[in-house]
């Protein structure tokens, strides 16, 4: 079996789209399938990381400055999903551009699509070679044409993607699908509690922290002089800052700086997270690590708010309303 993913990582996007569609690609090629990713050349892009992980990669050319790009037609621009400006290019111009590059690379069985700024126009476009698709998504804000539809954060309300798939789409719904890495799995603990105490923290923020919550959080550590704290801070792969923040980090004798970690090893070490929604949540979750919650994108706060309800996580908030005292307090 041949299997393409259509995903992009950046500095506005993050990295946990490309960050579960890998997940899933290193399971299929255990199981003997030929993977391949395309994905556009934008500032902060994970194509060294997808060649690192063992799986083909093409990147498409980076978009054009604002003033070469055509503009859209009116009645276009209003059904255009509200991401759509995440592609750097047009629609039709991705969607010709990525089926260029699956053309040269061969005929696939699947293409996998995990990106918030293509819906159904992008889809069919695709689908006219004959091959079936599946549709990572989280937002369920536009349709989509596609045989098998992933969505593993928490429903409510349940039904949300009706009229928005075709009617023999297949809807896998709910954590129980939550593309976690086997280390996840393979660190998850016996089934004792943790006991309340707080020897070790966990920081991240994702794969940019464009808001520099991590910044704050060092900030708030200062505040508390907890000097007895072990602090693990884990810096993602699109972090503008990084020099920045690792100098910060490196007077501190408690505080250890890590780059491509092993995060289930740090979280299943950990006492307490703080940290950011999306994909994150559930392997928190998976290794029963407490969090405290920042919601660095619109499109987190549902799952964030239905998790606070049901007791797997604290939401502090939005980025725009957390300061270094909102954390320091929380903590």
């Amino acid at each position: 079996m041949r299997v393409a993913f259509r995903a992009d990582a950046s500095v506005q996007i993050g990295s946990g789209h490309v960050m579960r569609c890998l997940s899933l690609a290193d399971e299929l090629r255990a199981r003997g399938a030929e993977t391949y990713f395309i994905g556009r050349t934008l500032p902060g892009h994970l194509g060294a990381l997808i060649r690192e992980r063992g799986h083909l990669a093409a990147l498409l050319p980076p978009p054009a400055p604002l003033a070469l790009l055509p503009s859209a037609p009116a009645e276009e621009e209003g059904d255009a999903p509200a991401h759509a400006e995440w592609l750097g290019v047009p629609w039709p111009q991705d969607a010709a551009d990525t089926a260029r590059a699956l053309q040269a690379a061969g005929d696939f069985d699947w293409l996998v699509v995990d990106h918030y700024a293509v819906d159904a126009r992008w889809e069919n476009s695709l689908r006219r070679t004959g091959r079936s698709t599946l549709v990572i998504d989280d937002l369920a804000d536009r349709p989509h044409d596609c045989d098998l539809l992933l969505d593993v954060n928490l429903q409510e309300p349940e039904g949300r993607y009706a009229g928005l798939v075709p009617a023999w789409c297949r809807q896998l719904l709910g954590p129980q699908y939550a593309l976690l890495r086997p280390q996840f799995a393979a660190a998850r603990p016996a089934p004792t509690r943790r006991d309340g105490r707080v020897a070790r923290l966990l920081i991240f923020f994702g794969g940019s922290d464009h808001d520099n919550l991590t910044g704050q959080a060092l900030t708030a550590l200062a505040q508390l002089g907890r000097d007895d704290l072990a602090v693990d801070v884990v810096l993602g792969a699109s972090n503008p800052r990084r020099s920045e923040l690792e100098a910060l980090c490196a007077p501190l004798p408690q505080v250890t700086c890590h780059f491509n970690a092993d995060m289930a090893a740090l979280m299943a070490a950990a006492d307490l997270a703080i940290g950011a929604a999306g994909v994150t949540t559930w392997e928190r979750a998976c290794l029963g690590l407490p969090a405290l919650v920042v919601t660095i994108a619109a499109n987190q706060r549902p799952t964030a708010a239905c998790a606070a309800r049901r007791g797997i996580l604290t939401w502090l908030g939005d980025a725009h309303e957390i300061t270094a005292a909102t954390l320091a307090a929380a903590l």
